[in-house]
């Protein structure tokens, strides 16, 4: 099996492209000094990516897991709030909007194809897609909520197709990322905060996304897999 795994390079993405490797299965990173470079704050870097992807794969990827985001500060009082806003949705949705898209055009291509056994989507989201987050950061959180309802959407659209989609949202990770969060809001109260006591530690994500990329039954297409140590709960 073939996997096409964004932002592969650190945190959560590194985590799961070595979970998925493990299993034997041909990851195809993103930002790692093997994997394939692009920015996806650039227009058309998507579409780069996934065709450079294909090409790798002499034409054919099985498995999408968009995990590639920023999650960067943008008060309100900020001169350049509507760029900051655009930036994180371009890296942040439309970009894992483009590869998805691609990705169901790819797998109703092959439908046809002798032995297909269709494709599986995985969006990593965040807690804040459904419990918000500060108030630095409104498009961080619109963007992880527009991704749980694009995966939604995906799982009822095209299922039949044998195409399946699922989100992750975890909470608080051991990421580069959530290290300088935590110290900005003040570290002990933020993780009092978690009932669990602790953030979510990189491998405990991928072991959700490489269930939900590998193993998950059919009938859980369109499911949301929360990873925040109970600091919400749906």
């Amino acid at each position: 099996m073939t996997i096409l795994l964004t932002g592969s390079s650190r945190g959560i993405g590194a985590a799961v492209a070595q979970s998925l490797t493990a299993a034997g299965h041909v990851v195809i990173g993103h930002g790692t000094a093997s994997g394939i470079p692009a920015d996806f704050d650039e227009p058309g870097a998507a579409r780069a990516l996934w065709h450079e992807a294909l090409d790798r794969a002499d034409g054919e990827i099985d498995v999408l897991v968009n995990n590639a985001g920023v999650f960067e500060a943008n008060p309100i009082d900020a001169d350049d709030w509507t760029a900051g806003w655009e930036r994180t949705m371009r890296i942040n949705l439309t970009a894992a909007a483009e590869l998805c898209r691609l990705a169901v055009l790819h797998w109703q291509a092959r439908s046809a194809t002798p032995g297909f056994r269709g494709g599986r989507i995985v969006n990593v989201a965040s807690r804040a897609a459904y419990r918000g987050d500060s108030p630095a950061h409104w498009h961080y959180a619109a963007s992880k909520a527009g991704m749980v309802a694009m995966t939604k959407t995906i799982a009822r659209g095209y299922a039949r197709d044998g195409i399946l989609a699922f989100a992750v949202c975890p909470g608080f990770t051991m990421t580069g990322m959530a290290d300088d969060y935590l110290a900005s809001r003040g570290g002990d109260k933020l993780l009092a905060d978690i009932p669990l006591g602790r953030v979510a530690q990189p491998e405990e994500v991928a072991e959700a996304v490489r269930f939900l990329a590998l193993d998950a039954p059919p009938s859980m297409t369109g499911a949301v897999i929360d990873v925040n140590g109970a600091s919400y709960v749906r």
